[in-house]
Formats: C-alpha cells, sequence, structure tokens
C-alpha cells in the first residue's frame, strides 16, 4: 500500500549523503556550538534516534560533513591542471589557472566550511588534519606533478615541485585569503594584486 505521508506531499526524511548535506547546511548557518542534534533531525525530517543511528554524536556528524565535503572537492581542479599541462601559453594558462583557484578557495562555501573546520580543529584535531591533507596537500600535490610535467616540456626549472606549488597557490591567493578570515569578507576584493602580478613573480623564478 502506498505510504499515506508520501501521498500528500510530506517529505521523507534525508538520508545517507543528503542527510549530509543538510548537516552541513545547519553547520554553516549555526556554527558547531550553535548546531544541535535536534535541529538537524528536524530539518532532515527524521527522528532524533534515525540521525544518532546514522552518526552517534555530533562529533561524528561533524566529522562525517568534513569528510564528504573534501571528498566533493578532491579532484575539481583535474579539467584545470590537464588544460595547464597542454597548454601552449604557459603565462596565459597559468593566470587563468591561478584566476580558477583564487575564485574556488575564497567562495562563499570554501571559506565557510574553512572557518567551521578551523574553529574546532584545536579540540578535533584528526578532523582538521584529515580536512588539510584532503583538501589541501592533495590539490598541491597535483598541482606540483603538473609544474612537474611543465618542467618536462623545457617550460620551467624546478627544483622541488611542491614547494613551488605551495610558493604559487600562496602567491595567488594568500592575501586576498587572509583578508577574508580576518575581516569575515567574501571574494578577493578590489584591492587584491591581480592574479597576473603573482605569475610573474613566479615565472621570474622558476621560468626558462
Amino acid at each position: 500500500m502506498p505510504d499515506t505521508a508520501r501521498r500528500r506531499g510530506r517529505p521523507s526524511g534525508r538520508t545517507g549523503a543528503d542527510l549530509i548535506d543538510t548537516a552541513r547546511e545547519v553547520l554553516l548557518e549555526r556554527g558547531y556550538g550553535g548546531t544541535t542534534m535536534d535541529e538537524v533531525a528536524a530539518r532532515a525530517h527524521i527522528s532524533k534516534a534515525s540521525l544518532y543511528r546514522e552518526h552517534p554524536s555530533k562529533d561524528a556528524l561533524f566529522a562525517a560533513v568534513v569528510r564528504a565535503w573534501a571528498e566533493a572537492g578532491r579532484d575539481a581542479m583535474r579539467p584545470h591542471l590537464a588544460r595547464l599541462v597542454d597548454g601552449e601559453d604557459l603565462r596565459a594558462d597559468l593566470i587563468a589557472l591561478g584566476e580558477t583557484m583564487r575564485a574556488g578557495v575564497l567562495g562563499r562555501d570554501v571559506l565557510n566550511m574553512r572557518r567551521l573546520v578551523a574553529s574546532e580543529a584545536k579540540r578535533l584535531s584528526e578532523v582538521a588534519a584529515g580536512y588539510l591533507e584532503d583538501s589541501w596537500q592533495r590539490n598541491i600535490r597535483a598541482l606540483a606533478d603538473a609544474l612537474q610535467a611543465l618542467q618536462g616540456r623545457g617550460l620551467l626549472r624546478l627544483r622541488d615541485p611542491v614547494a613551488a606549488a605551495d610558493q604559487l597557490t600562496w602567491l595567488v591567493i594568500g592575501s586576498p585569503l587572509n583578508r577574508c578570515l580576518l575581516t569575515g569578507a567574501e571574494g578577493a576584493g578590489e584591492d587584491a594584486a591581480p592574479v597576473a602580478d603573482a605569475v610573474d613573480l613566479f615565472l621570474a623564478g622558476y621560468g626558462t
């Protein structure tokens, strides 16, 4: 027999990935301290008992949200790095990549997740360390691989590809990221140095 509640249009309860998405929404709105399991369960249209069956504590739910977020963005840079490696104009291609990196890292949702993880980093250090590895270090290594491929084409001179990738990343996003995190602003801002300046500085050190 069809479910009467479903037939009347009541939303079905959210589980799995949908539940994680709901929990992330609440966490970003309320912060960790202001989030309750009661509110997450209500927003997900499930009982608190059902929520606790999937995630036995708020810490466990928070960890699952952070892992899912990192997993979702894990390979977001791959297509852009492939274009960089195959490109014909190194400076222009690095600028395009830098603009993509800046827009991605300074996006509202990414900034808010970074703030959320940082707020609990001391207490939940393993969660923060996993986020750093999966959302940041992994992308640095992927960029290092792309830079090494460009070195193989004779376009760059690198002593340490990982260090070069780290330096390029911070040249592009360091100042505006710091401003966003400390002021609550979003986006690069009009006073941010152009990505082209960061790329020119990078190429001054590593270009051929």
